[in-house]
């Protein structure tokens, strides 16, 4: 029974757009935190923690069937102390509880279910519960009553499953030292895994549901460049076009969605996050510079100007998602029929933007159609009268009831963004990226930083939310080295470094190797992970080596050299399990092992031979490249600070020049643009 009483609940308070959501059920909902957990121990109740996020499909059903409902929320509310948590504001908490469940059920995925003791060890674990048993699923309605039962008749019977669940889960929270560090095997080895495991005929990695997998496209991409196999460019093209054929890309208003439910890439799940088309633009610009196909610019732009267009705060910075949602329905706002066209286009367009789209009466999910290309067999953009008809049936569509927008500012999310439109900016020779990048940093600074320069996760509304976990600095700083490379404004690595120094302080283990998921100065949990595994999201400690040994090879810093290779000492035994599951820590493998080199660009900041070099290195695919600027027309103090090395490259002296190292061994100055480019071709 549905509840009409719409009295809020403590959630109203919150500034988190799920939490919000959730802030008029009838439930007697807590934000996490103390009072919930004091309540629980006064009254002897059990705890049920409840975790999601607002764009989630299933969350929303959840709260429909469940949270909406006066029965389940009298149960609640008379037998338990019940909490809400946005995964995506403490990924800590998240992190913690999904590994439970994966150890406890062997699956995991959201919403998150979990009933525990005040002592926050939990007994139960779930993901999506119906009201009732359905289908062969119980219904949460009778997993409420039974729990309660047991609480108060046989709790040690709670107990015994929560000491079993606490010893299956330490092996998950100790990162075993093997006393070996990783190699070049590894690399290869996972090359093998991926060539198994990649879908030949539609492209991708696996079948149904079908991920983007952004790290196993740059794994492959650095693998090409320093192995010459050709398979792994071959696995790159075919899942980026792949995708871009089928429905998980959004053909009339550009971006991607989370991810295909079938093998083909045709119907996607359809809500649209930040980091998925931040880390995708950054896939398909780096393969545009390795293959020069105008095709990958071409959807790194189309990516761009959807970010730009819906998911754009007014003074910088980018929300989080889209829901896959609009008037109840998963996916209304992007299917149309050819009905809904011909109200938009004329007679003649109707049938050839229906026919380059594969829009028809019959429709390809649930009577509508998913615009797409699957038919073209070979990918490319399209031309220009399609081009027109297209931006006519989005100016139609945009009058449609959008799905929710999650207007949160993410730190890491942004980050990761930032160093997107940074890479466009010089790869596409795109001043207007340039300016989105550094309008977002500046939003960053400003916003998501306290005083004493700690920064914040989360922000909404003039609020911030909750420190910034390992990831959050690993993905800014990533933002920042892509930034400097791109602008060649030493203060972006002077910051880049900062923070790196930051992170180092609040979250690195000195004595076991590697960066835990919360800070020092964070709230203690009853465990203290490290991120490692490259799932839909690069971990921290991935992010973090790479950047290391980057800013290690810009400044010459040997600290931050030697804190990258304790890494591979100390995830080794985990990658070594499942290399294909780390593909982004094993870039910064790549980084360490195969040649790498460094540039320094000496002369006036506008002298035309200067830029014409830089516009030439940043026209190819140089990812164990470090370049860096001297400007003899302005003050170098700050890049000297940094990188104190430079104070031999003799500013102020000569004509412009490239003074270009690799592999540790130093070429003459090059002064002239062809040796250059010949230079370039061989890094």
């Amino acid at each position: 029974m549905k509840s009409v009483d719409k009295t809020q609940n403590r959630l109203i308070h919150e500034k988190s757009p799920y939490l919000l959501q959730h802030a008029h059920n009838p439930v007697d909902w807590y934000p996490w935190g103390e009072e919930a957990f004091d309540r629980a121990k006064v009254e002897d109740k059990p705890i049920f923690l409840s975790i999601g996020y607002s764009s989630c499909h299933w969350c929303h059903v959840l709260r429909e069937e469940s949270f909406e409902d006066d029965e389940v929320a009298e149960l609640l509310n008379e037998n338990y102390v019940s909490i809400k948590v946005d995964r995506e504001e403490r990924p800590d908490i998240d992190h913690i509880y999904m590994t439970y469940c994966q150890a406890m059920t062997g699956s995991g995925g959201w919403p998150l279910t979990i009933i525990m003791g005040y002592d926050q060890r939990p007994f139960f674990a779930g993901t999506y519960f119906p009201k009732n048993p359905q289908m062969g699923m119980p219904g949460l309605i009778d997993i409420l009553y039974e729990i309660a039962s047991i609480w108060k008749s046989d709790r040690q019977r709670l107990y015994d499953i929560k000491d079993e669940a606490d010893r299956a889960i330490t092996p998950a929270f100790i990162v075993p030292d093997s006393g070996d560090t990783l190699s070049e095997d590894i690399i290869y080895a996972t090359f093998r895994d991926l060539d198994r495991s990649y879908d030949e005929k539609y492209g991708g990695f696996g079948n149904a549901p079908k991920f983007p997998m952004a790290n196993h496209i740059m794994f492959l991409l650095r693998y090409y460049k320093y192995t010459g196999e050709e398979d792994a460019l071959k696995m790159v093209e075919g899942s980026l076009k792949g995708m871009y054929r089928g429905g998980i890309f959004d053909h009339v208003g550009g971006g991607f969605c989370r991810y295909s439910t079938d093998r083909q890439w045709l119907v996607p799940h359809f809500e649209k996050m930040l980091y998925d088309n931040a880390l995708l633009a950054t896939c398909y610009l780096e393969s545009y510079l390795v293959t020069k196909d105008e095709f990958y610019a071409y959807v790194a732009r189309r990516i761009f100007n959807y970010v730009k267009s819906y998911l754009s705060h007014h003074e910088g910075g980018f929300y989080t998602a889209e829901d896959a949602d609009s008037e109840g329905e998963e996916g209304k706002f992007y299917l149309f029929d050819k009905v809904d066209i011909g109200g938009i286009l004329e007679y003649e367009e109707v049938e050839k933007f229906c026919a380059f789209y594969n829009i028809d009466l019959e429709g390809n999910f649930e009577g509508k159609s998913i615009p797409n290309r699957l038919e073209e067999k070979e990918a490319q953009k399209p031309d220009t009268y399609i081009t027109g008809l297209q931006e006519k049936v989005l100016r139609r569509r945009d009058e449609r009831i959008r799905p929710f927008r999650d207007d949160k500012i993410l730190l890491g999310w942004n980050g990761l963004m930032i160093g997107a439109l940074a890479l466009g900016a010089r790869v596409l020779r795109d001043y207007g990226l340039l300016v989105d990048a550094i309008r977002a940093t500046d939003f960053i600074l400003e916003n998501l930083q306290d005083k004493q320069g700690r920064l914040y996760g989360s922000y909404r509304d003039g609020r911030t939310s909750n420190k910034a976990y390992a990831h959050d600095y690993s993905y800014f700083i990533w933002g920042l080295i892509e930034l400097y490379e791109s602008s060649y404004n030493s203060d972006y690595l002077e910051l880049a470094i900062g923070f790196m120094k930051d992170m180092i302080e609040l979250f690195y283990d000195e004595d076991g190797g590697g960066f835990f998921l919360y800070g020092i100065d964070g709230e203690e949990l009853i465990q203290r992970p490290k991120d490692i595994y490259d799932g839909a999201l690069p971990s921290s400690n991935s992010i973090a080596t790479l950047n290391l040994l980057r800013l290690a090879s810009f400044t010459g810093n040997s600290e931050f050299h030697q804190k990258a290779l304790v890494q591979f000492n100390t995830f080794e035994a985990i990658i070594r399990e499942n290399p294909d599951g780390y593909t982004a820590f094993l870039m910064s493998l790549m980084f360490e092992l195969f040649p790498s080199s460094q540039i320094v660009f000496v002369g006036k900041r506008n002298d035309e031979l200067l830029n014409q070099m830089i516009k030439e290195l940043h026209g190819h695919f140089t990812p164990n490249t470090a370049s860096l600027a001297l400007f003899t027309d302005t003050n170098n103090d700050k890049i000297m600070g940094v990188a104190p090395f430079l104070r031999d490259y003799g500013v102020g002296q000569g004509s412009s020049a490239a003074y270009v190292c690799k592999d540790h061994a130093c070429q003459s100055p090059i002064t002239q643009i062809e040796l250059f480019t010949e230079t370039i071709y061989n890094l």
